[in-house]
């Protein structure tokens, strides 16, 4: 079993948007939370591109550690970049389940580093595992203990990604313990957030909590200011596990500190002379924003407050078509969940409208999950009585999952088929005892 510095708990404190973290033994206690839009809405959220290459290995701040060596793999390991906040909304009939990167994509796979403010972890694992001891032979046995800590992190990076949770988990204690024994803080807090993220996918929620605030607090502690993007990340992450948990004031001051202090970064850039900051630190820093926004958004949703849901969707969806461009796959998912929340505030020609350039773009794109943006609109359609042609488009997106094999969707297809012949059987009701209609 993991443990932290002590025994004694960590001190929870929103005030300035962080959990400061005196020390905390790790435990493990499965809780899901129970966030849900009305039953019937019979749309899907559309599932977050990237999810499935990137949500199994949890951490985004080494550049194709699969592939190099372990002398290459040094010079590029870094302090953790952190995967997306909010786990899926769940249990409304016909919507899709939702799980993302980063709203707009994910910039440290496209930019190869996780952001600007991360590259001093380079030169931190080189230094630190050389400053430490003497002679050469004390430098060679801590380049060995380095190289291991790498092959174990290698190993359970891989084993997240073919589903094989537990011998990854096994792999990140070895890691772990041997950057203790090493003394090795960037290895720490990397190994740290990616046994946090592990345990956010397997529900172990209170678990995953004390893994990223003891991350952060290694963060904070080595010097890395409370805006920094990586802790602004850190604690998004954390305000999500509170609203899964419906810790509400935790999540709401949570939600609040990385959007203003975001929104704060973003106003102080802009008095920057142009080449005071580089063009990839800009986009990081909008990028994450456009990921906060979108979380709350999914958090105000599944709290039934439609408007403010609306509103940080629609602020999300500006960014990611300033900073990706109108047919990246993550413009189009904004889209379709920005339609969803128009459309259960009963705003259906809105809706359509939105879904609609969605369905068109992602068409002429090759929208690899095609077939969850027709499952929206066919539910559009519905709540519009547009009956014959939602059951087209129903039929349509069907097809495609099941070419896809996305048992998901085919199910959700489905239940949407027999939502639809409910309506249409109530509607034949109703007509047929109406006079008026005769």
């Amino acid at each position: 079993m993991l443990r932290c510095h002590d025994s004694s708990l960590f001190k929870k404190d929103f005030n300035v948007g962080l959990c400061h973290v005196t020390a905390q033994s790790a435990s493990v206690q499965d809780q899901r939370g129970n966030m849900a839009l009305a039953a019937g809405s019979g749309l899907f959220v559309a599932r977050r591109v990237c999810a499935g290459s990137l949500v199994g290995v949890g951490v985004r701040g080494v550049r194709g550690l699969g592939a190099l060596s372990p002398g290459e793999a040094r010079s590029a390991l870094q302090p953790a970049r952190l995967l997306s906040p909010l786990p899926p909304l769940r249990g409304s009939p016909g919507r899709r389940s939702s799980r993302r990167c980063r709203s707009a994509a994910c910039p440290s796979e496209q930019s190869g580093t996780g952001g600007s403010g991360y590259r001093r972890g380079a030169a931190l694992w080189s230094a630190l595992a050389f400053s430490i001891f003497g002679s050469t032979d004390e430098r060679t046995e801590a380049q060995k203990t380095e190289d291991e800590i790498i092959l174990l992190l290698k190993k359970a990076k891989y084993s997240m990604m073919t589903g094989e949770l537990e011998a990854a988990n096994v792999f990140l204690h070895k890691a772990v313990r041997l950057a203790h024994q090493s003394h090795n803080n960037d290895a720490i807090i990397y190994t740290y957030s990616l046994m946090a993220n592990l345990a956010f996918i397997r529900g172990q929620l209170d678990n995953a909590e004390k893994l990223f605030k003891a991350a952060m607090s290694f963060l904070l502690s080595g010097g890395t200011p409370q805006d920094d993007n990586a802790v602004i990340e850190m604690s998004l992450k954390l305000a999500s596990i509170y609203a899964t948990q419906n810790k509400n004031e935790l999540a709401e001051h949570g939600f609040q500190f990385c959007t203003e202090s975001l929104e704060a970064k973003i106003e102080k850039h802009k008095e920057l002379p142009p080449d005071a900051l580089s063009e990839e630190e800009r986009k990081d820093t909008r990028l994450l924003l456009g990921l906060t926004l979108d979380a709350r958004a999914r958090y105000l949703a599944a709290s039934h407050r439609l408007a403010g849901a609306c509103r940080d969707y629609r602020l999300a969806l500006q960014i990611c078509q300033e900073e990706q461009g109108e047919s990246h796959p993550q413009t189009l998912v904004l889209m379709s969940d920005l339609a969803t929340v128009l459309d259960l505030q009963g705003k259906h020609d809105e809706a359509l409208a939105q879904v609609q350039k969605a369905v068109d773009l992602g068409q002429a794109a090759g929208h690899p999950e095609q077939h969850i943006l027709l499952g929206n609109m066919a539910g559009i359609l519905m709540h519009k009585g547009a009956f014959e042609e939602s059951v087209k488009l129903y039929k349509e997106a069907l097809a495609l999952a099941q070419a896809a094999g996305d048992a998901e969707a085919v199910e959700q297809i489905e239940e949407g088929l027999k939502e639809l012949k409910k309506r249409e059987e109530k509607q034949s009701t109703n007509t047929k005892e109406d006079p008026l209609s005769k």
